[in-house]
């Protein structure tokens, strides 16, 4: 319990939201990929959450959510990152699609992360 892959390729805001995790919510396990081919493999792995971003070389997010998807992952557990407005993302998201789309440079939008990453936490510490 507590997995979370994040794939994004900007090393800088990766970094950053990596280090925040593992600073406040030690109990959960942080994985990255910077490269969506890479991601590929990663995700036919157990994942409790899934962070993509959006816009990506080579294999953009919504690719990668359509594959995570095929891969069993449940669309409860998959957050979308991206540099785009609210309105873009939901209508390439629409709501129920999965849990969040997501402004990443926004400081507004960490409270929605946070209350994911407490919830997560919350549940590693009961695990056995």
């Amino acid at each position: 319990m507590g997995k979370i892959l994040i794939i994004d390729d900007d090393e800088t805001f990766l970094g950053i939201l990596c280090g925040y995790i593992r600073d406040y919510y030690p109990l959960l396990d942080v994985e990255t990929c910077t490269s969506p081919m890479t991601a590929l493999g990663a995700l036919r792995g157990p994942v409790s959450l899934l962070l993509i971003d959006l816009e990506m070389p080579n294999l953009d997010g919504m690719k990668l959510f359509l594959y995570a998807r095929e891969c069993g992952i449940d669309k409860n557990r998959i957050v979308i990152l991206s540099g785009r407005d609210a309105d873009y993302l939901h209508e390439q998201f629409p709501m129920g699609t999965c849990l969040a789309v997501l402004n990443k440079y926004e400081v507004k939008q960490k409270a929605v992360l946070d209350m994911i990453f407490n919830s997560m936490s919350r549940k590693a510490a009961l695990a056995p």
